[in-house]
């Protein structure tokens, strides 16, 4: 009994003389993460006024953090007297290293693929590109993954990996892109006439581009079966891409009709045309719907 008492007793004298060790320890992980903080801000805002790239100094700030908060978590163990643990940890880690990065493939891959694109990718916050046919803005860029809103309110995560390995379409890295309808017109009709007033509409809207690099132009397009389709081009800047372009195009569409029909083109729809094979045959009425004007 004796012996007992004696063992608690010792272990109760290596717990108070250890307390102060542990509250030190643990001090030192709580300032160790407050200067993980201050540390990733100081870097995200450096990142900023440099490169002016949120996602870069998110992610990099990200990372750091990360990093800062593993080193003191670490130097906390060694403060506390468990040297032990923190070396376990290290060895355990760099055992676990290659078990994990088969257990967790796609985890490493878009990992790496995400810091390949902190320092190298085709798109910007704000962006809008379409990835695997997922067509939307940049919101954000994680370890893993890229977030991607697309215009009806749809939030995506498309992996890191994906983004670096599939095509990346960006509609609004120069702030332009070019867009086009199809008007048609009579047979009977002028089609240079017709042309120079498609061209005098985009002459008139102050929101086509019109520069010597962005030509907007008109090109005869079909010999359709009741008109000839004349198929407009056009340029718009693309800040504001999805609303913007549809914007745009609506009203461009709506003023070229307007100036064609002022100017006496005609707009015909679709001629439908009928048939008759075995014209000397007599041909039945009785099934025949009643022509309105009979009626």
């Amino acid at each position: 009994m004796n012996e007992i008492l004696d063992s608690i007793n010792a272990y109760y004298q290596n717990f108070l003389h250890v307390i102060p060790r542990i509250a030190l320890a643990i001090i030192i992980f709580v300032i160790g993460i407050l200067i993980a903080n201050l540390i990733t801000k100081i870097v995200r805002r450096q990142i900023r006024q440099r490169t002016e790239d949120p996602l870069m100094s998110g992610f990099l700030g990200k990372a750091i953090k990360l990093v800062l908060i593993i080193i003191s978590f670490m130097f906390a163990l060694q403060v506390a007297g468990l040297s032990g643990i923190a070396g376990g940890l290290l060895a355990t880690a760099g055992a676990s290293a290659v078990i994990l990065g088969f257990a967790f493939k796609d985890i490493a891959e878009n990992f790496l693929a995400g810091v390949i694109l902190a320092f190298n990718r085709p798109f910007d916050i704000n962006d809008t590109v379409e990835i695997e046919g997922v067509f939307g803005k940049i919101i954000a860029m994680e370890f893993r993954y890229t977030k991607i809103t697309t215009f009806d309110g749809k939030n995506v995560y498309i992996p890191n990996s994906d983004v670096l390995t599939k095509p990346v379409f960006n509609y609004t890295e120069d702030n332009f892109f070019r867009t086009d309808f199809v008007v048609g017109i009579s047979y009977e009709d002028n089609i240079n006439g017709a042309k120079e007033l498609i061209n005098k509409a985009m002459a008139e809207d102050k929101e086509i581009v019109h520069d010597d690099v962005h030509v907007n132009f008109v090109v005869e397009d079909e010999l359709a079966a009741s008109t000839v389709n004349l198929k407009v081009h056009f340029w718009i800047n693309t800040q504001d891409f999805r609303r913007h372009m549809l914007e745009t195009r609506g009203r461009l569409m709506r003023d070229v009709k307007t100036m064609l029909e002022d100017n006496g083109y005609n707009l015909p729809s679709d001629i439908t045309e009928i048939k008759m094979y075995n014209a000397s045959k007599p041909f039945r009425m009785e099934n025949m719907p009643t022509p309105l004007a009979d009626k």
